[in-house]
């Protein structure tokens, strides 16, 4: 019976592969022949099992696996530990903190406060080269726009929410009954959970694709002051090289301390710091908001976003970092946000990369594929659930092969409109191209006024404008084709950049003085070499929008339908997918194979030194110059960082690394290669880990690097001091 369930498993597996790669998808021919044949051979192999645990151990509060936790690690968390873990945790901008102190402090991760250490920055001043440390509690300096969110209150509001939605005819229908359904219960758990209370604001969470909906109730602070931040050379140590890798010597913390009315907030929950840390084997807890993940999309899906979407995007981060650093080799005194755009999309390269090599992973593909043939039978296994949701994983695999009808003007156009990474004559001529033809069809003042102003709007420095046009003029050739007749009018025989600098030379659009000028004479026309150029692919861009709009909300509407019946299977028994908001990570601190050895559980210090010294200063590598003498009592056996088998993602930067008596042994920062199919599938035993700051280097740098003893004496539950000079010195 199992041989031939798995071969009719097989059978099926071939017979949509062939499906999905039919004539006339050339685009992707090369994924077919390479990629597919790597599935087929894992699927014939006869060896590939899904695991429970594929859809990860993300989970949320209202539905922790008590049972499970309890086999694994003879633990089985009360309601009272659950509601500790949730109140200490916060959700800030991008990441996770959490409370560490009954008088305020907050932990996260240095590249989580990068950007508010500068805006914090007085004259003279360089945080990011040389850290801060406010030795009082009054020099402890307020962030802009910077908040923390604590979770106080869930509730499951599916049922209201699915009527409304479900009473809707139309897309346009059914997003404005989203968001009047969203306000209204927004408004009323608030006011119910707040009690009138100013600082509180509720969020409505979409969970399984829509499947479910819960109303989520934060309690924000919005007075936080830095208190502590090491130099960027600690916190992002290594640098771009060492990112999603492991061993890891990373300093990559920070502290702030919430305020309200003006005074330190003492919260009803805080984790004290561990000064003995963790242990190899030991259950440890990651508390945090993971911003996504895409393990509940199809088999279908997966593969469209292997050829295409993320293939696709991999290819713009990649030329864009090209453009950005030649940009800054022309222009000797380029911004400092420029440089740290390139730290930016250098990382999502990174991540990129990693997805698209596990999509290319024929056992990762098989692996996936044999979860959702799992899903399928048990679907079938049951009439009532067949006949609701039956036809789903088809309807979506046919969604798929319409989307890749589009995929060359998807992937030409891709991010063509963002202002950071695109081109603004693109830009204006796109707005151009429209205010024509508005204008020429009698359009309002109020619609040709806002196209004006897009028309002028865009702003950017000249050299990097034509950077930029030259890498989408070289995407309209990659994937229209150079012999596409659109393609060989816009260059003419030219190559790419050669197009781009004549282009800026004539047209009225390669500055926004020139463009204002046009518009407000009238002197704008379709001959304008930006907007020719862009006119001769803006009907297939126009005609894009418009298809792919429509099957994006047809793929929606399934994926939710999807949602819903893994839910009829499942329960919550697998995790939904993170939505950026606060989940629950259970696993062990444990070392793993890599590169024909076994990486460690923990590094430490002397691993730090030994990387300083191997490649010297003016390397990623390099150390502040008060690390380079550290005084004698410096201990460099003190481990530094760690790994563990937590399930994170984005958004789990900063979140607090607890073992069961709730105490911070870790501080997560980053996961290692092998976690980047994590976005996919979860495969602990195949090396994914989540990387941390230990406890221990973090008190070791502290008391010994910093001589920040007022924090040391804080965090670890000695008491609140308000100045370095009255704390007791060790840890």
């Amino acid at each position: 019976m199992v041989s031939s369930l798995r071969a009719y498993r097989n059978g099926l597996l071939l017979a949509l592969l062939f499906v999905l790669v039919a004539p006339g998808l050339t685009a992707t021919a090369q994924s077919v022949d390479v990629f597919d044949q790597r599935i087929r051979a894992e699927v014939e192999r006869d060896t590939v099992e899904a695991g429970r645990f594929d859809d990860g151990r993300m989970w949320t509060f209202d539905h922790p696996p008590l049972d499970d936790f309890e086999e694994r690690y003879g633990f089985r968390p009360d309601q009272q530990w659950l509601r500790r873990a949730r109140l200490g945790a916060l959700r800030i901008p991008g990441c996770t903190a959490s409370f560490v102190s009954e008088n305020g402090l907050i932990m996260t991760n240095h590249h989580c406060a990068r950007s508010h250490a500068v805006d914090v920055e007085r004259a003279g001043e360089d945080l990011l080269t040389d850290g801060f440390y406010a030795e009082s509690v009054d020099q402890e300096r307020k962030a802009p726009n910077f908040y923390a969110e604590q979770l106080i209150n869930i509730r499951d509001v599916s049922d209201r929410v699915d009527r409304a939605l479900d009473a809707a005819e139309t897309d346009a229908e059914r997003e404005s009954a989203r968001e009047e359904v969203f306000s209204e219960i927004a408004d009323e758990v608030t006011a119910e959970v707040s009690q009138g209370e100013a600082g509180y604001r509720t969020q409505i969470i979409p969970l399984y694709d829509g499947a479910l909906h819960s109303a989520y109730t934060f309690r924000r602070y919005e007075d936080v002051r830095l208190a502590f931040v090491p130099e960027l050379q600690l916190g992002y140590f290594g640098g771009d090289t060492d990112n999603f890798t492991y061993p890891r010597y990373a300093l990559d913390m920070a502290i702030f301390r919430v305020y309200e009315d003006g005074e330190p907030v003492q919260p009803e929950v805080h984790f004290e710091w561990s000064t003995e840390g963790s242990r190899p084997g030991e259950a440890v807890f990651v508390v945090g908001n993971p911003g996504s993940t895409l393990r509940l999309e199809t088999f279908s899906q997966l593969r469209f976003r292997r050829d295409v979407t993320d293939a696709s995007l991999l290819h713009f981060l990649q030329t864009r970092v090209a453009a950005l650093q030649q940009y800054v080799e022309e222009t000797p005194d380029a911004p400092s946000a420029v440089k740290n755009s390139i730290f930016g999309l250098q990382n999502a390269s990174k991540l990129y990369r990693g997805r698209v090599e596990a999509l290319r992973d024929g056992y990762i593909m098989a692996r996936i594929h044999q979860g959702e043939q799992n899903f399928a039978d048990a679907l079938a296994a049951d009439s009532s659930l067949q006949a609701q949701y039956g036809g789903l994983l088809d309807s979506m695999a046919r969604v798929q092969e319409q989307k890749r009808e589009l995929a060359p003007t998807y992937q030409a156009f891709r991010l063509a409109t963002n202002p950071s990474y695109s081109s603004a004559t693109i830009r204006r001529a796109i707005a151009a191209q429209q205010y024509l033809d508005r204008s020429a069809a009698g359009g309002s003042g109020e619609q040709l006024e806002s196209l004006r102003q897009q028309v002028v709007g865009s702003s950017q420095p000249s050299s990097l404008n034509r950077l930029f046009l030259t890498a989408r003029l070289a995407d309209f050739q990659r994937y229209f084709g150079a012999d596409d007749p659109a393609v060989e009018q816009i260059l003419r025989g030219r190559s790419a950049e050669q197009a781009a600098r004549e282009i800026l030379s004539e047209s009225v659009l390669s500055d926004s003085t020139s463009a204002a000028q046009a518009i407000q004479s009238g002197s704008l026309a379709a001959d304008d070499p930006a907007v020719a150029a862009m006119g001769a692919v803006y009907d297939r861009y126009r005609d894009f929008q418009s298809a792919w709009a429509g099957l994006s909300s047809r793929q929606a509407d399934l994926a939710k339908q999807l949602g819903r019946a893994r839910f009829a299977v499942y329960g919550h028994d697998v995790p939904p997918d993170a939505t950026f908001s606060l989940r629950l990570a259970d696993g062990v601190v444990r070392d793993y194979e890599y590169n024909g050895t076994r990486a460690p559980a923990y590094t430490t210090f002397f691993g730090l030194f030994e990387h300083f010294h191997a490649h010297g200063t003016d390397s990623e590598w390099d150390l502040p110059e008060r690390w380079q003498s550290p005084p004698a009592t410096f201990d460099m056996t003190t481990p530094m960082n760690m790994v563990s088998t937590n399930d994170i993602t984005g958004g789990n930067s900063g979140s607090p690394v607890l073992n069961k008596q709730l105490k911070v042994v870790g501080l997560a920062f980053d996961g290692n290669i092998e976690s980047l199919s994590g976005d996919f599938i979860f495969l602990p035993e195949r090396g994914t880990r989540t990387v941390s700051v230990d406890v221990r280097g973090m008190l070791e740098a502290l008391d010994e690097i910093y001589d920040a003893d007022r924090l040391v004496h804080e965090v670890t539950g000695r008491g609140f001091v308000k100045t370095e000079a009255a704390a007791p010195e060790g840890p």
